[in-house]
C-alpha cells in the first residue's frame, strides 16, 4: 500500500511528535506510556496509528525522558533510529539494530525527506553513572516544508543562521516540573529564539505531558500555562509568526 504525500504534526507529548512530511513518518523522541521513571503522564491519548508505518526514529539526545527505552521496543528493535554519535553503543546493547548516528551538520535522507543534525545546547549525559553522548536538534524536509526540532535546548545565537530555511518550528516552551533546569528554554526565550529563527509557524511543545507523582495537587500552572506565555511573548517580539497550540493527541497540517 502506497502511503500519499502529506504535512502533518501531531503533538503527541512531550518532545514526542510525529512528522509526516512528504512521504515521511517520522516519530521525534518518543515517550509512549504513562510512567517514565518518576514522572507520569497527564491523561492523554497514546494511539496505535500514531506508532505504525514509521520510517525513522529521531533521538535528540540521552536524557531519560527523551530517550525512552521501553517506548522504543514498542517500536520494535528493528526501527530505524538516527541518533547522536556516542548514543549507538547504548541502543546496541539493548538489541537494537538499525542505528545511524549523526553529527551536527551531517545529513541523512528518510523516504525521500532529507534530514539533518543541528546543533542543541544541553546537557548530554544519562544519569550519573549513564554514558554521555552528544545533544542534537534536526530539521527535517526539504523544499516543500522544513520541520525544525530542536530537542532540549537552551537559546544559542546560532539559532539566528537557520532564519529563512524553517517552516515549523516545534519551540520547547517547559519541561516536566514547576521549575526549569539548565539547557531548556522557558517561554520568553523560546520566544527568543523564535525571532532568530523566524519560522512561519511555530508550535510549543514539551509541556503539559510530564509530571513528577504528587506534585500537580500542589501546583498545576506549569502543566497549562508554558505555551499561553510563549503565544503572548511571540505577539510582542514576532508576530508575523503563527503560533498553534496543540494539545496532546492534537494535529495541525501547515
Amino acid at each position: 500500500m502506497n502511503k500519499t504525500a502529506t504535512h502533518r504534526i501531531t503533538y503527541i507529548g512531550h518532545a514526542t511528535v510525529l512528522i509526516e512530511v512528504g512521504n515521511a513518518r517520522i516519530l521525534t523522541d518518543p515517550v509512549l506510556r504513562y510512567r517514565v521513571v518518576h514522572l507520569r503522564r497527564r491523561r492523554s491519548p497514546i494511539l496505535d496509528a500514531w506508532q505504525e508505518k514509521l520510517d525513522a526514529v529521531l533521538i535528540s539526545h540521552l536524557h531519560y525522558d527523551h530517550l525512552d527505552l521501553p517506548s522504543l521496543r514498542k517500536l520494535g528493535k528493528s526501527t530505524r533510529l538516527i541518533v547522536p554519535v556516542g548514543a549507538g553503543a547504548l541502543l546496541r546493547q539493548h538489541g537494537f539494530t538499525n542505528i545511524e548516528e549523526l553529527r551536527a551538520g551531517e545529513r541523512t535522507t528518510v523516504a525521500g525527506a532529507p534530514v539533518t543534525a543541528t546543533t542543541a545546547v544541553h546537557n548530554g549525559s544519562r544519569g550519573p553513572l549513564g554514558p554521555t553522548a552528544a545533544c542534537l536538534g534536526y530539521i527535517v524536509g526539504g523544499e516543500t516544508q522544513r520541520v525544525y526540532f530542536p530537542g532540549d535546548t537552551d537559546l544559542f545565537p546560532e539559532m539566528e543562521q537557520l532564519a529563512g530555511n524553517i517552516d515549523v518550528a516545534l519551540m520547547p516552551v517547559w519541561g516536566w516540573g514547576p521549575t526549569l533546569g539548565a539547557g531548556h528554554m522557558d517561554p520568553y526565550r523560546a520566544a527568543q529564539a523564535s525571532q532568530l529563527i523566524a519560522p512561519q509557524i511555530a508550535i510549543p511543545i514539551h509541556w503539559g505531558t510530564l509530571y513528577p507523582m504528587a506534585i500537580h495537587r500542589l501546583t498545576r500552572a506549569f502543566l497549562f500555562d508554558p505555551p499561553l506565555l510563549f503565544r503572548e511573548f511571540i505577539r510582542r517580539m514576532a508576530p508575523q509568526i503563527d503560533v498553534r497550540i496543540l494539545q496532546p493527541g492534537e494535529h495541525t497540517e501547515p
